[in-house]
Parts: C-alpha cells; structure tokens; sequence
C-alpha cells in the first residue's frame, strides 16, 4: 500500500480540488470518496485535515460561482440545457425547483446533500437575480458543511478505508481499471435510469395552435402553470392559467380536462405532474407540446405582461 499512500500524500490536494471542481461542475466524477479517501490517510499519517477542507470548499465554491454567473448570463437557456443533459432530468425539473422556489438562496446550505441538486440550484440562484453576496454566503456554508461530513467520515472510518487501500494494491496494475470499471458502471445505470424515466413519461400532448383555438372559442380546459414563481412572473403565463407545484395544489375534480405546461425539455416538468394526476383518478390531462417557450415563440397571448395580446378565456371550476 506504500505506493498509493505516496500518491495520495503528494498530489491528494490536487486530487481533491479536480475531483470536486469536476463534480459541482456536472460532471459525474464521485468526489466525496475521494475527499474521504484522502482524510483517511492525512489522519493516518498524523497530519492536519484543514487545508484539505479548505481546498475542497475552494473547489465547491468555485464550481458553483461558475455555473452562477452562467445562470446570470444565460438563465432560463442554461436551465434547460442542464436538465436537457442531466442524467436525473425528474430530479433536475422537479424536486430542484420545487425545493429553490421554497425556500430560495438559503437552500444552497443542503444542496450538495440532495443529488442532482447542487449545479442546477447555483444557477437558478444567478437566473433568479440573487445578490452576488448572498448567494456566496449560503454556498460557502454548505460547501463547508459537505466538505467537513467528508473529512469526519475519512476520519471516523481510517481503518476500513485503510482495508480498501490494501486490497487495492494488492491488485496491482488492475486497480486503475478496476476503478475505472466502477466509475462507468455508476453513469451507465444513471444513464438507463433517465432513459426508463423518459420512456415512462411518453404521453399525448397538446400542440400550442390547438390549445390557442379552444381558448378563443371559450373552450378552456383548466391550465395548470408548473414552472418556478419566478419565471412566471418575469414572463407571464397562458391566460387562465394557475400555478401549483404539487398535485394537491390542483384543487380540481378528476372529471376535468387538464392542459399542463412547463418550460423545461421534454416538457418533463408537465408529465411528471400529468402522471401524479393520472394516478389519482384523472382521465384526461395532456401536457403543452414545447411548454411555454413553444406559445411564446409563436405569438399567441399571453398574461402578466405589459402590452401583452390577450384574449377572453374561462377557467374551468
């Protein structure tokens, strides 16, 4: 195990740094076992864990000051290329927004904790217009929170990662590849995981053009806006629509057509909420085919907006 410790003890701080910075930066490098790894071994050498801690916060920080300022830059267009990618797309739409819209920049103190969390929610903080300083305060305290479980994990368990070390230098020159084999077993299950998560979520949607006639002839289905409080206000909505973000939220009866939209790829957002409806008892809800950039793309009214084209609807009740 000489070799391994050596390699640890010489570059571990490197380690650290590009294993976290490519972590909170998307991309699907398991950081955490490295940040354990190496505190195992900096405790059993008699060494001192805080530049380990600082640089793996320093890293964090870092990644997510990125992906805040591409919020900023790029915000809704970012948003929708991260979930597009994201090998957890129902965690990315739906539990990230729900949990941001709540509770806001403080929620990035437990965003490293909640997977497929931790990048989007530093950039909806950029596209939401969070203060630069806030926004570093509330990432900084739980960057050093995650960091630190890290480090007293590696800590309280030196011996057993110890045991891990060894048996994989007893594997010599096919520890690296044995590694290697894990590290793609991971994405591949994450990968078919999102393709299951996509298939399931097939449905008949409503296109733009068809929905807009039903609303000029009085024929209004009710509307459910799932999209953030935020974006919905900054861009208006379909006339008629009402915002909810859990089924309960609804308050309709399951004999009513519903039409559902979002602004997020795939329209996943809308079918998660579509099958959470279908489940208890509703028939016939359809999501908006391209959500809301696809209505605002063609020109078709839209409320909250100043100067916005609009037209008489009806909410169903």
């Amino acid at each position: 195990m000489d070799l391994l410790l050596h390699l640890i003890a010489a570059y571990g701080l490197w380690l650290v740094f590009a294993a976290v910075l490519l972590d909170q930066g998307g991309v699907p490098v398991p950081a955490y076992p490295v940040i354990v790894v190496t505190a195992a071994v900096a405790f059993e050498r008699g060494e001192s864990t805080w530049a380990l801690l600082a640089v793996a916060v320093a890293a964090a920080v870092l990644a997510d000051w990125l992906w805040f300022l591409g919020g900023r830059k790029l915000g809704t267009r970012l948003v929708r290329l991260m979930c597009k990618l994201s090998l957890s797309p129902d965690s990315c739409v739906v539990r990230t927004r729900g949990i941001y819209g709540r509770w806001g920049a403080a929620s990035l103190i437990v965003a490293k904790f909640v997977p497929g969390f931790a990048a989007v929610a530093t950039t909806l903080a950029g596209q939401s217009g969070t203060r630069t300083s806030t926004f570093l305060l509330f990432d900084a305290i739980g960057a050093v929170l995650w960091a630190a479980g890290a480090i007293v994990l590696g800590i309280v368990f030196h011996d057993a990662v110890g045991d891990v070390l060894a048996t994989l230098e007893q594997l010599g020159h096919f520890a690296l590849p044995v590694i290697a084999a894990l590290l793609v077993a991971f994405v591949l299950w994450k990968w078919i995981r999102r393709r299951q998560f996509l298939r399931a979520l097939r449905m008949a949607r409503i296109s733009p053009e068809e929905l807009a006639t039903r609303l000029a002839a009085g024929d209004a289905p009710l509307i459910l806006d799932v999209r953030e409080v935020m974006q919905r206000e900054r861009t208006g909505w379909i006339p008629g629509a009402l915002l909810v973000s859990t089924p309960d939220e609804a308050h309709v009866l399951p004999h009513h057509e519903v039409i559902i939209y979002c602004d997020c790829p795939n329209e996943v957002s809308a079918a998660v909420m579509s099958r959470a409806l279908m489940s208890r008892g509703f028939r016939n809800v359809r999501p908006l085919a391209g959500g809301f950039e696809a209505w605002r793309a063609q020109g078709l009214a839209i409320e909250g907006v100043a100067m916005a084209p609009m037209f008489e609807t009806r909410s169903a009740t």
